[in-house]
């Protein structure tokens, strides 16, 4: 995530095998993660903030909060690693760090493993810290199928995660990936029915949002934890969610550079 973390990670990088640098990497990234205070408030705050906010618009109205609780789950999983990961790949390619990464003795597939790892542990933590308000804050019902929830939550997290370092290949420099993010970000959590059941938006928001990748995580969330239907009930927006992580994919490794692109 930082220079810092190279520098932590090199002097046993030798002595241990894959596994073991990956799971110390990952650790490291959890400290760091939790001593940043900025880090910490947008990637577990921020979105029980927004449920809390809404949840109190909305609180008279079950079926409302019926839609926002998986509407935030589907929006956190989707910050938690496209975002992230949009954000560190960047920094750590334009300052150089993964360019050096390459001459230590830490295995870059082991640190990347690392940094990735810690983004999956944020989107699981905020997906159940998501479950455990809707359920004892908002009266929304414990998830009626936990397999089909699990799957939605692990292809997303995987599509959204190789799209988030796909989308970092087009970002010149850690100064502007806010633009670059929010600009792809947005615009999704607005029309994918994470605040609103996306039934009642017009029908070219409705189109638009049926090509982009959260409507779909978002349907197969709220199966999962409000209608009890399964994977089955939802193919379509499975085989579109994969779709894009397949997608996302082949041009993050494909554009995966190690090099500074900064003239």
């Amino acid at each position: 995530m930082s220079e810092a973390s190279v520098e932590l990670a090199r002097p046993r990088a030798r002595q241990n095998g894959w596994w073991a640098t990956s799971w110390r990497q990952f650790r490291l990234e959890r400290r760091m993660f939790w001593r940043n205070p900025s880090a910490a408030f947008f990637g577990v705050l921020l979105p029980l903030l927004l449920l809390a906010i809404f949840g109190a618009v909305f609180s008279n109205n079950q079926h409302d909060l019926n839609v926002i609780v998986p509407g935030i789950a589907g929006m956190s999983l989707m910050s938690a690693t496209f975002t992230s990961l949009a954000y560190n790949v960047t920094t750590l390619r334009e300052r150089g760090i993964l360019k050096r990464l390459r001459g230590t003795p830490l295995r870059p597939s082991a640190y990347l493993a690392g940094l990735a790892s810690n983004a999956v542990a944020n989107a699981a933590l905020q997906l159940a810290l998501v479950i455990l308000a809707g359920r004892f804050v908002f009266g929304v019902p414990w998830p009626r199928d936990w397999g089909s929830l699990l799957i939605f939550a692990a292809v997303g997290v995987v599509s959204f995660a190789f799209l988030g370092v796909a989308l970092s290949h087009l970002i010149p420099n850690p100064e502007s990936a806010p633009a670059y993010v929010n600009a792809v970000f947005l615009p999704q959590i607005l029309i994918a029915g994470v605040f609103y059941d996306a039934k009642d938006a017009p029908a070219l928001i409705r189109d638009v949002a049926d090509v982009l990748p959260l409507k779909h995580l978002v349907d197969g969330l709220s199966g999962a934890m409000i209608d009890g239907t399964g994977v089955g009930d939802h193919v379509v927006a499975l085989l579109v969610l994969a779709a894009w992580g397949a997608v996302g994919a082949l041009f993050a490794v494909r554009g995966f550079s190690w090099e500074a692109r900064r003239d």
